[in-house]
């Protein structure tokens, strides 16, 4: 074989070995989006989910403290020992969106009881309703 023969072979192959390469790069690019969409969609759901869930629980504790008059540490005490802070029982509260509103928080009815629990959060304290004297912040709770 004349040496330009031979080149030319190896240059062939060399494009042929360099177009699989590629061919096989795009399939693994277009497995790796697919399961990178898998993930954001998977987790999109769950924070939907998640969203719902506290949705209800913001609307139930909200039902517990302004409907039946409970204090934060009576509305923590009823979900059960340990399982919500006072801290937690505000920001659901606060991210309750209403169903004529639209908008997290409601301004219309919790007005000043949101500004007082914005304060006791930055302070550390987790009632705004008054608390027997020996009632401590709802961590200290014995659970």
């Amino acid at each position: 074989m004349q040496k330009q023969t031979v080149r030319q072979l190896a240059r062939a192959r060399a494009r042929e070995a360099r177009a699989k390469v590629v061919q096989e790069q795009a399939k693994r690019e277009r497995r790796l989006a697919k399961w990178g969409e898998a993930v954001a969609v998977a987790l999109a759901e769950r924070d939907a989910v998640v969203s719902d869930c506290e949705q209800r629980a913001g609307r139930a504790l909200r039902s517990l403290i302004e409907e039946e008059g409970l204090s934060t540490q009576e509305a923590l005490v009823w979900c059960g020992d340990g399982t919500l802070t006072g801290r937690e029982v505000y920001r659901l509260i606060r991210g309750v969106v209403d169903e004529d509103e639209g908008a997290a928080g409601g301004d219309g009815d919790q007005g000043e009881e949101q500004g007082d629990a914005a304060g006791d959060e930055e302070q550390g304290e987790d009632s705004r309703e008054a608390a027997p004297a020996s009632t401590g912040p709802a961590e200290s709770m014995p659970g």
